[in-house]
């Protein structure tokens, strides 16, 4: 095929079609370089431009990073292994894989945990120090504003 797509459809979103098909799969939300290569590889399409491919090929791409099984990519490529409800190791894109994260997140906050709380009051979850970092939006602790108010108004607030 002489002729290049500007744009192809896989899983809903539009890709630059000018790209080979390795880079062009990191566009897809839950697709990183690793997994894009292992597609690409695995279907022979390696420095391919995706824009010159059929519709049945791009079709069986996107079966492809829907069921990793049938390429037999390894089980530590996917990006949900062991999956809490089926066992099972899944590799979720885009709209499945933020439904899923948001479930998980909610799952922590139902159960009280460490974690749950930490993203009900929006403060970071994995560890990082907060003392001059995560500064942005209302977060439990004392307003600099809030200060500063009440030391020009005189201090404690009371009128005489």
């Amino acid at each position: 095929m002489s002729e290049t797509r500007e744009v192809v459809r896989i899983a809903r979103t539009g890709i630059d079609g000018n790209k080979p098909v390795e880079k062009a799969l990191t566009g897809l939300k839950g697709i990183g370089e690793m997994y894009a290569n292992a597609v690409a590889e695995s279907m022979d399409l390696k420095n391919t431009i995706i824009g010159g491919l059929s519709d049945e090929e791009i079709d069986e791409i996107e079966e492809a990073i829907k069921n990793p099984d049938d390429l037999e990519l390894p089980s530590w490529i996917r990006n949900r292994r062991k999956d809490r409800d089926t066992g099972e190791n899944l590799h979720l894109i885009e709209s499945d894989l933020e439904l899923k994260k948001e479930f998980d997140i909610r799952r922590l906050k139902d159960i009280d945990s460490y974690k749950g709380w930490r993203h009900d009051i929006g403060l970071p979850v994995r560890g990082q120090k907060t003392q001059s970092s995560f500064r942005s939006g209302s977060k439990i602790g004392v307003s600099r504003a809030r200060l500063q108010e009440e030391a020009s108004s005189g201090g404690d607030g009371e009128e005489e």
